[in-house]
């Protein structure tokens, strides 16, 4: 078992909730703008609002809030997309000692019903009439849930109006008794493998790795002199979206909100605020890349785009091997290409972002060294983390300085870590969960000690770097015995693209196999790049075959990364993506596993049984058979 921690940074303690920030930033710089949010009838147009004008709705509707009966302790879901409206309830809600729960907007009937039985709220904002209808098929049976305000019926107006007679002593008063191990959020689990579980996060548990960042790395997050700014476009319903929304409003960062999650809406977004920082998730990431490459094609420069892709990732590797004292950096031949590339190609990509954005952080899984050198090489170092929801979010960050692409880094400074004999990463620290609300069982299974288990899988390696290699429920045995772990060869065949998804099976079965679906975008680009000519039947029997070409080629390259054993031997295309509206991702774009392969069951059995056809022949049959992938399209 190996054991990693970092000496804790000097950070001042936090002595209250997280709402004082609101409330301190007013008093200490009433005029910065704190938050940005687009002007009605004008998408490309922001209004900043000041932290004092924050402060002052924040009271408000805080005073709405009690007016309303909600007192500390109480908790109150919210369930919307991420809008400005959002930072604002959560900020009074903590302001007056309550807790926040979040919901996901799309979550279905069943999900919002448990989540708000099991953790008896007394209130629920929604964003719409979508909303009001959802939670009312389930109010009859929920006795205690005493509000449903809507965001888009003018609730905040509403309950400010209401307030008015309270007086401002009182939210004061109520503030100022919000201790930092009072609950401040109750996140539920994606429910990849069953029914969410309700984590209690501490106001402190979400300041420290907030504040830890802050001190160690805010400098990084915008060019000196400005003002870092992020576009918050991530669900707030998750930890890793609250605790954006948390580090902004403790560091003094311009953030705006973007609730569509579309690629045109963010890519409007990006150009119009231009943000300093970037943060999301791998997908999105690899969305971006796949968008470049397509861009670049329809404009008749793919060939251009593909050298100034592996030069950016030539350059990348050099500058890593230079930081972490294995070589000299990139040579003078290497710095003329990319300089070169850097004026025709790189530049570009970046505009394609606001222009001036300077970093960014991957979190939810991890980023493939892949994209992360790509993305450095062109002028965009990605910090690609490690966090979960049971540890407020933040767990791991890139040593300044001494990044290295492909691992999610190093512990936070005042968190330990250890792998476990099994592989199975604990962790230990102040951002800590209190505990599944309902479930003590649970807890105790995974507290153990003060170690939080937290049934990821990974490995430390001599620098005390973290590499992620998926989740302990997740790993495929096969008939043989082999244990593989899915998410190295989904990762790698994501980076292909054509390929959007891709789920690795294979347990009790002979040989590892995957099933696909395709990139809708890039799939129609790419139909329109071949060309091809002739009558329609003729026409689409060529695409299939170059398309199961390109299939071939996905798959082979995923393989070159693992042994033989590990190797994809037969996939299947399908034609509809896994998505939250048929169960087979959660809201947070988790792959529900489980449902997956029930719900291709039959598929499964179609591509093991067609090779095994395939194969057999007189006489014992041997591993061997399986060496060659069968690809089968449905």
């Amino acid at each position: 078992m190996r054991d990693v921690a970092l000496a804790p940074p000097a950070v001042p303690p936090l002595t209250g909730g997280l709402a004082d920030s609101v409330f301190e930033n007013a008093d200490r710089s009433p005029t910065l703008p704190v938050l940005a949010r687009r002007l009605d009838g004008a998408p490309g147009r922001w209004e900043e609002v000041t932290a004092i004008e924050l402060r002052d709705q924040v009271a408000a509707l805080a005073k709405g809030l009690i007016a309303a009966g909600i007192s500390p302790g109480h908790r109150v879901a919210v369930m919307a997309r991420t809008r400005y409206e959002w930072t604002v309830f959560a900020h009074a809600l903590w302001t007056v000692g309550a807790e926040l729960v979040p919901i996901h907007p799309s979550s279905s009937r069943e999900q919002v019903e448990w989540i708000l039985r099991d953790a008896r709220c007394v209130a629920v904002v929604v964003e719409d009439d979508k909303g009001v209808m959802t939670v009312g098929t389930v109010c009859a049976g929920l006795p205690g849930l005493k509000h449903v305000w809507q965001l888009d019926a003018g609730a905040l107006a509403m309950l400010a109006e209401q307030g008015a007679v309270v007086p401002l002593t009182t939210v004061e008063s109520l503030r100022r008794i919000v201790l930092p191990d009072s609950t401040a959020v109750i996140a539920y689990t994606s429910g990849t493998s069953g029914r969410a579980l309700g984590c209690a996060l501490s106001h402190r548990g979400l300041a420290y790795p907030c504040d830890t960042m802050l001190a160690g790395w805010g400098h990084t997050a915008a060019p000196p002199g400005e003002q870092p700014s992020v576009l918050a476009f991530l669900p707030f319903s998750h930890v890793y979206g609250i605790m954006i929304q948390v580090l902004c409003l403790r560091g003094g960062v311009l953030m705006a909100h973007e609730p569509e999650m579309t690629e045109a809406a963010l890519a409007s977004a990006l150009r119009t605020f231009r943000p300093t920082y970037l943060y999301a998730v791998p997908s999105v990431f690899e969305k971006l890349y796949k968008t470049f490459l397509r861009t670049a094609q329809q404009a008749g420069r793919g060939a251009l785009f593909e050298r100034a892709e592996q030069t950016a990732r030539d350059f990348a590797e050099a500058e890593e091997r230079r930081r972490l004292g294995r070589g000299p950096g990139p040579g003078l031949d290497l710095r003329l290409q990319h300089a070169l590339y850097e004026r025709t190609v790189y530049r570009r990509l970046r505009g394609a972002l606001g222009g001036r954005v300077v970093r960014g952080s991957s979190g939810g899984s991890s980023l493939s060294r892949e994209l992360s050198l790509f993305y450095e090489g062109i002028g965009l170092y990605i910090n690609d983390g490690y966090g979960l929801t049971e540890a407020s979010g933040g767990i791991t960050v890139q040593p300044l300085g001494k990044e290295k692409s492909g691992t999610v880094g190093h512990p936070l400074p005042g968190t330990a870590i250890q792998v476990a004999d099994d592989g199975e990463i604990l962790v230990r620290g102040p951002s800590v969960f209190q505990g599944y609300i309902s479930d003590e069982a649970r807890t105790r299974a995974v507290l153990r000690g003060g170690w939080l288990a937290t049934g990821d899988v990974g490995r430390l390696d001599s620098e005390g770097y973290l590499t992620i290699t998926g989740r302990k429920k997740d790993v495929i045995v096969t008939s043989s015995g082999k244990s593989v772990a899915p998410a190295p060869l989904e990762q790698r065949l994501r980076l292909h693209p054509l390929v959007h998804q891709a789920v690795v099976v294979g347990d009790d079965r002979p040989c590892v196999g995957a099933l696909i679906t395709l990139d809708p975008e890039f799939l129609a680009h790419w139909r329109a790049a071949l060309a091809l000519q002739g009558e329609s039947p003729g026409r689409e029997a060529r695409e299939e075959n170059a398309l199961q070409e390109e299939m071939a080629r996905a798959v082979a390259s995923a393989n070159s990364a693992v042994s033989r054993a590990e190797s994809i031997r037969v996939y299947r295309v399908l034609h509809e993506p896994f998505a939250p509206d048929n169960g087979l991702l959660t809201p947070s774009m988790k792959l529900r596993r489980d449902a997956i392969v029930r719900h291709y069951a039959a598929e499964i059995d179609a591509m093991y049984q067609a090779r095994s056809r395939a194969v057999r022949r007189p006489g014992p049959q041997e591993p061997a058979d399986w060496d060659e992938s069968d690809d089968v399209f449905r």
